[in-house]
């Protein structure tokens, strides 16, 4: 039986999902999932809580809508955060290699908020913190990764889980938070919801 609805689209969500032996379908929203304005003022920090927030939120809208089977809805979002500045997905190659450009030989901040609708109407949060060290990238690397379409649907132009691997030369945090879904927080959610895992 179903656990739980994914309110992403994202493979690596699944994929971490299925991981974990979390039963789910994927909620496709009625909004979009690019990325979201920043409010004015309003912190990176502050950006990636409420971001995942509205979209929990309108999973349940959306359940309601279509006359879906009541169940949780997990919802993620995961900014790459340098300075005061969050890099989203790029929308093309020159952005792509531009924010890579920034984040060569620096250490930058990963959060992945996760915001889990409980059947009882409480909204249940939490959020991975990750610090990422990049080593310096020649303009020779950037173009590489650019050419291999990895950077196009992932924030900051990068996945970790794929070739740009080879570019991080530690990171203080979770792995799995990079990736877009924190494995640790994720379950530490679904207890609130009775889905308890080993």
């Amino acid at each position: 039986m179903t656990a739980i609805y994914l309110a992403s689209r994202s493979p690596r969500r699944r994929e971490l999902l299925s991981h974990m032996r979390v039963p789910h379908d994927v909620l496709v929203l009625a909004a979009t999932e690019d990325d979201e304005p920043r409010l004015p003022g309003e912190s990176p920090a502050d950006y990636v809580v409420r971001t995942a927030r509205e979209k929990a939120q309108r999973g349940v809208v959306t359940i309601r809508k279509r006359g879906l089977a009541v169940r949780p809805v997990l919802a993620a979002d995961t900014t790459v955060i340098l300075g005061d500045d969050v890099l989203g997905k790029p929308a093309d190659r020159d952005e792509a290699a531009a924010m890579l450009g920034r984040l060569s030989g620096t250490r930058h901040e990963v959060r992945t908020a996760l915001a889990l609708a409980a059947l009882d109407g409480r909204l249940h949060e939490d959020v991975s913190i990750t610090t990422v060290q990049f080593r310096p990238l020649s303009a020779r690397d950037i173009a590489r990764y650019c050419d291999s379409g990895e950077p196009y649907d992932k924030a900051g132009a990068y996945g970790i889980q794929g070739l740009a691997g080879i570019f991080v030369e530690r990171i203080e945090g979770s792995y799995t938070g990079v990736m877009g879904l924190p494995l640790f927080e994720t379950a530490r959610l679904l207890n609130h919801v009775g889905i308890t895992l080993p």
